[in-house]
């Protein structure tokens, strides 16, 4: 194991944010990402387990906000729906250094809050 990092997102606070700056979704997500939250009848929970997810890898990497683009770390999500992490530019190269050469994503949401637990190998 190499890091293990995990994020929790207030729900309310998080809708507030993307309310208050509607550019907000655009610069923190992939089209893909946008698209399977707008899937959703409510996509907030889904756009803020994947915020939580990004702020996990960024985590497990040992970086804070800056060091990697939003856009290098996405959330796809597989036939069973199950999430899958996509590292790519700033943060692939940091997971490479790291000798990362496996991602584990766990995403949960409650009405008050999202969570994300990433692990590398």
């Amino acid at each position: 194991m190499i890091g293990l990092g995990t994020d929790v997102v207030d729900l309310d606070r998080f809708r507030l944010a993307v309310t208050r700056s509607p550019g907000l979704v655009d610069r923190l997500f992939t089209s893909g990402e946008r698209d399977i939250a707008a899937a959703r009848r409510d996509p907030v929970p889904a756009l803020a387990a994947r915020f939580a997810a990004k702020e996990a890898v960024m985590k497990v990497l040992g970086v804070g906000l800056g060091a990697i683009d939003w856009h290098d770390v996405e959330v796809e999500r597989e036939r069973s729906g199950r999430p899958r992490l996509v590292v790519t530019g700033r943060a692939s190269a940091l997971a490479d250094a790291a000798g990362v050469t496996r991602w584990h994503l766990s995403l949960s949401h409650s009405d008050l809050v999202a969570v994300a637990v990433a692990a590398a190998e």
